[in-house]
């Protein structure tokens, strides 16, 4: 089987993202953010992805591996600062308790899905040629991905933003991704941030000066990482 997938890999890669967009977008339009039936349908993918890497035994190289040495990365201090920009405004709850454990439970599932597609298979498959080309493409699809909430309903503007931060921070991951070797920081960060998201009161800082901060502080930290920490 893995001779097999190895010669259709990048056919693997395209089809992971197709099946992910086409699977969420049908949820969001029939059930919304905060439904069960994504999350049963994004825990399915992150099963069949677990899988899928258990039966190739490429958990540790597709990144489900600890860091070796958490201090040349801060500690991923920075990480911590990211998670709280869906905070800094305080708590909005106006979901009943039930939307807000699926859309936990959804988000979990999407950033544990989202990082091993896009920074563990697709990455590790183009990083065989080139590894620079494998590091722009991995955080500018990544970031490009968020233009199906056009699709969703989402309005034009705010997504422009999200894609440009979302690009970002997918450039930051995929530089920790191939510095440590281990996609577990990036797992949890996302996931954080995702699940937070519910909670986030919408006003001029968090649709404009938010944005901003996580747009320079992943590239700044990423530079960091590219400077001071060897492969």
């Amino acid at each position: 089987m893995t001779k097999a997938f190895e010669k259709h890999e990048t056919l693997f890669c395209i089809l992971l993202i197709i099946i992910y967009l086409v699977v969420n977008s049908i949820c969001v339009q029939n059930f919304g953010e905060t439904s069960c039936v994504g999350f049963i349908a994004n825990t399915i993918l992150s099963a069949c992805l677990i899988v899928i890497m258990l039966v190739l035994k490429r958990t540790s190289y597709y990144g489900l591996k600890k860091v070796e040495n958490a201090r040349q990365y801060l500690y991923f201090i920075p990480l911590l600062i990211i998670v709280t920009v869906n905070l800094w405004n305080g708590f909005n709850i106006n979901h009943s308790s039930n939307e807000i454990g699926f859309h936990i439970l959804t988000m979990i599932n999407i950033g544990f899905i989202e990082e091993i597609i896009f920074r563990g298979f697709l990455f590790k498959m183009m990083a065989k040629n080139s590894v620079k080309s494998a590091i722009i493409v991995s955080a500018i699809t990544f970031g490009a991905g968020h233009i199906v909430n056009l699709i969703n309903g989402a309005d034009l503007i705010p997504t422009l933003i999200q894609i440009c931060y979302a690009t970002s921070i997918g450039y930051l991951f995929v530089i920790i991704f191939h510095k440590s070797k281990s996609l577990i920081p990036c797992i949890i960060t996302h996931c954080l941030v995702n699940s937070l998201s519910i909670f986030n009161v919408e006003n001029t800082l968090s649709l404009y000066i938010a944005p901003i901060f996580l747009t320079i502080i992943p590239l700044v930290y990423a530079i960091y990482i590219n400077k001071k920490v060897r492969e």
